[in-house]
């Protein structure tokens, strides 16, 4: 039977070519019952779904009206077609990868050869063998049909073409490759079933056949068509690379995609007319100007846009762009499903569980649209359980963020739901049974419905029931540090396509836009570093063992890619390529292959490429100079005020209306690092567990009740770090000291009365109120009913005094009027020695001082609840910490 080709230069008349050539062709002549308008005698096999259309569309040109269009398919879609046969099921990708990673993992050396630290280091060597068994299968199947011992013979002919000395570094590699490709060869073999499956058709052939690709048929659809081709008549259409059907300035400046390779020097050249180049400033630049761009375009009234996505980054910012303005992108390159947030919020759950609840990743997880979808106050939960955790320094750990959310019922109940589910994840299991318990945590934790009404969240759920599907039969059990790197690489490896109707504008790869012509098309990642792609190497696979195998080489990998890229220049009249010119402030080349033609056109004479150019739209702003913020705000009157908050009003209004009117304090930062403030925490707790005891129980050594009481404090603070001990050291000084002062206090005739005790009290002045509050560290009385209070401070004698002569903390004061009883003094007591010893610092004119600050406060609330304005007046030494520096924006007024 006939087996001919049809070559077609690359241009966007190729389908209108292609159509003619179809009409006029020999074999349609011959087929039955073929006629002019009739073409349902003969079968198109294309590359890919919408090459079917664009050709019906070009036959329809040529006919100019009704017909009968031919049977136009892919090969898939054909194969697709063919009836059920019975034999062994084919295995899927996610069963042969698990099946071969438990016996790599039986081989201590493997691990040895390949620097593999841990066993899941394993997987992705075990994809790529799998990988590699693929591409020999499909180089090699057909001539296995042929002769059994043609693989034998390849093989050593490739190995032959190393130095014995790389062969023999090397031996251990190729014959694991060897090995495992051998094994990889049965009838479940999914590329194995697929020739089969391709004879299949060859059997059944009953029309004859014209196949159209844009590039040459590989090893397997060789053998398919030449199959076909004794049976039925058989027209290869291609793209013809011949260098007289080129575009002579094309051909002149990449000879190496030339069929022949050889360009007539005479041939006239001439700079492209529709070639653009634009190199932008940085990533944000060259998004910017690609999406003003295709705005333009469009506006212009082009219906057909195409980006080409080099650069996946800079693609990826540009749709977001132009999704902004409400231009919709059909994506065909389809993003990782692990980019999209249902597969981050499974990844999630994952790292919190190897992580036993890191704070960090637990607050990250909660706040996943899919998690607890279902509970109505969520939002008010997941915040009052972050203050908390950060309030108490919780790092993680599933009982640390149980107890420390006591006071919040609800999410401590979420947060022992979580603890169960995490427990089902600690056992080694069978790939069926981890799908079992991620299931059964998408239940209880009611993400399934909020996955499931999401495109990816849908996607995301379905894969895991294939794998549930396809790896029953796995009967290996896997750690879960391995059931979570094979579920990452899944999501990995899958891609998710969103739907959508608008295809105004589409993003495909530069494979993807092969015989296909659009209004304009827009390349982004047009440098050094994208284009060509950056090959991946394969183990010990050197480009001559692959070559002689019949494997892509990295040569033959850019050759196809060049002529992409020339397609794509000679298919399209308008084709804008961008690039950063600049990366991490280092200069950043354009392509090679532009370099080349820029220099072709140089050495003939010509005018370089033309850059583009692209005009942002400016933004009018109306000046407006910043002035220091005095806001009123006396609707916001705070009903209570504590000695902090009095303390925050004296240093910054702005900042008190801020942090205490607005509620915008800013949350407690996590922190594995003890600070000062947890330590005067933990001696607060010591010292109030220590008076209460005395004060309640006779103790004959008080030294050693305080070193327990100490030794119990520290010892929580030290499970949760070591780097408490350099305060409890601290401490274990000062405590001798703290013991004889004590002492001394007590011979004076005062004794502990309370501590850490809450008061309130209300204050009133003319037209309103306000209720003062606060916890009181401690308070002694004597024998004659005299009470004062005491304030215990981590620091030393000197640095009381001082902030007693600034006269800025209000905090003595302020006890004094929250007291039922009158104060007879006030005192901070310093827990940290001085020569050994530690000294109270008392305030002077204490009653005074309480009668003044009761009469500032009553004012300046009035004022506040009168409108007076809370102005930024807050000195540098304040601003430097301020939690809202970046509100009231010091420094710009």
């Amino acid at each position: 039977m006939l087996h001919s080709a049809v070559l077609i230069p690359p241009s966007a008349a190729f389908w209108d070519d292609a159509a003619c050539a179809l009409l006029q062709s020999d074999l349609l002549a011959r087929a039955e019952h073929a006629s002019v308008k009739d073409l349902s005698s003969v079968r198109v096999v294309v590359s890919t779904f919408a090459h079917i259309q664009l050709l019906k569309t070009a036959l329809g040109k040529q006919l100019d009206g009704a017909f009968i269009p031919p049977v136009i398919t892919s090969l898939s879609e054909y194969i697709r077609l063919l009836p059920p046969q019975t034999g062994a099921a084919v295995t899927a990708p996610s069963e042969r990868l698990m099946s071969l990673y438990a016996t790599l993992r039986q081989h201590a050396w493997l691990k040895k050869l390949f620097s593999a630290r841990r066993n899941t280091d394993l997987l992705p060597l075990a994809e790529i063998l799998l990988a590699l068994s693929d591409e020999l299968t499909q180089a090699m199947l057909p001539a296995l049909n042929v002769s059994p011992d043609a693989a034998d013979t390849r093989w050593q002919a490739a190995l032959e073409q190393l130095s014995p000395v790389a062969r023999n570094l090397l031996s251990d590699e190729t014959q694991l490759v060897w090995t495992i490709w051998k094994s990889q060869l049965d009838a479940s073999d999914a590329i194995v079933t697929r020739f089969a499956q391709m004879m299949r058709l060859v059997q059944q052939a009953r029309l004859p056949l014209f196949w159209i690709s844009p590039v040459e048929p590989d090893a397997m659809e060789q053998a398919f068509l030449d199959a076909y081709s004794e049976q039925r008549a058989v027209v290869l259409m291609t793209l013809d690379w011949q260098a007289h059907h080129i575009n002579s300035t094309y051909a002149a400046a990449w000879s190496e995609m030339l069929a022949d390779e050889t360009v007539d020097a005479a041939l006239p050249t001439a700079t492209p007319a529709g070639l653009y180049l634009y190199a932008a400033q940085n990533l944000e630049a060259e998004a910017k100007a690609g999406a003003q761009t295709i705005i333009d375009w469009l506006q212009q009234g082009k219906a057909n846009i195409a980006i080409v996505a080099q650069d996946r980054v800079v693609a990826r910012r540009i749709r977001a762009l132009l999704e902004r303005a409400q231009v919709i992108v059909a994506d065909e390159t389809g993003w990782k499903l692990s980019t999209t947030r249902a597969a981050a919020a499974l990844a999630s759950w994952l790292e919190l569980v190897a992580a036993r609840a890191e704070t960090i990743g637990l607050l990250d997880f909660l706040k996943s649209p899919f998690v607890f979808a279902h509970v109505e106050d969520k939002a008010d939960l997941v915040m009052a359980s972050e203050m908390a955790l950060r309030r108490a320094n919780v790092l993680g750990g599933w009982d640390a963020v149980t107890d420390a959310l006591t006071a919040i019922p609800a999410a401590q109940k979420m947060m022992r739901l979580l603890a169960q589910q995490s427990s089902a994840f600690s056992k080694a299991k069978t790939l069926h049974e981890w799908i079992a318990a991620i299931q059964q945590t998408l239940d209880v934790l009611g993400m399934r419905a909020a996955l499931q009404a999401d495109g990816a969240g849908a996607q995301v759920i379905q894969l895991l029931q294939d794998i549930a599907q396809d790896c029953e039969q796995v009967g290996h059990t896997f750690s879960f540090a391995e059931w979570r790197a094979f579920i990452n690489l899944q999501l990995e490896a899958t891609a998710f396509v969103q739907l959508n109707r608008d295809k105004r504008v589409v993003m495909l790869p530069l494979n993807g836009a092969r015989l296909r012509s659009f209004d304009a098309v827009l390349m982004v990642g047009a440098d050094a570093e994208h284009l060509p792609s950056q090959p991946a190497e394969t183990l010990f696979f050197a480009n001559v063992v692959r070559r002689e195998l019949g494997l892509a080489t990295r040569e033959s990998r850019q050759r196809q890619q060049l002529r992409d890229v020339t397609e794509l220049l000679s298919a399209n009249d308008c084709v804008v390529l961008s690039w950063q010119a600049h990366k991490n402030g280092e200069p950043n080349p354009v392509s090679p292959w532009i370099e080349r033609l820029q220099l072709s056109l140089a050495r003939a004479g010509l005018p370089a490429l033309a850059e583009h150019d692209v005009q942002i739209a400016p933004r009018h702003l109306l000046p407006l100079p910043a002035t220091m913020p005095a806001p009123s705000a006396s609707a916001l009157s705070p009903k209570k005020l504590s000695a902090s908050g009095y303390n925050s009003l004296v240093a910054c209004p702005y900042q008190f209306f801020a942090t205490r009117m607005l509620g915008l304090s800013g949350i407690d930062e996590l922190s594995d690092m003890p600070e000062k403030r947890d330590y005067g925490d933990w001696l607060h707790q010591i010292l109030a567990m220590f008076h209460t005891q005395l004060h309640e129980h006779a103790v004959v050594d008080r030294a050693a009740l305080l070193r327990e009481i100490s030794d119990q404090v520290f010892g929580q603070a030290l499970d949760k770090s070591a780097a408490a001990l350099g305060y409890y050291a601290r401490w274990q000084k000062a405590m001798p000291a703290y013991l004889e002062w004590l002492t001394e206090r007590e011979a004076q005739g005062w004794n502990f009365v309370l501590g850490e005790e809450k008061f309130e009290k209300i204050l009133r002045w003319q037209d309103g109120e306000i209720i003062l509050h606060g916890r009181v560290d401690r308070m002694d009385e004597n024998a004659s009913g005299e009470r004062i209070v005491l304030d215990y401070k981590s620091t030393n004698q000197t640095a009381l005094r001082d902030k007693l002569k600034q006269g800025e903390d209000h905090q003595l004061p302020f006890y004094g009027l929250l007291s039922d009883v009158p104060l007879a003094a006030a005192l901070y007591i310093p827990l940290e020695a001085t020569k050994d010893k530690i000294k109270e610092v008392e305030s002077t004119e204490y009653e005074t001082w309480q009668q003044t600050l009761s009469a500032q406060i009553t004012n300046t609330m009035s004022a506040i609840a009168h409108d007076a304005p809370l102005s930024a007046t807050g000195p540098e030494s304040v601003c430097q910490y301020c939690d809202v520096r970046g509100l009231c924006r010091k420094g710009a007024w």
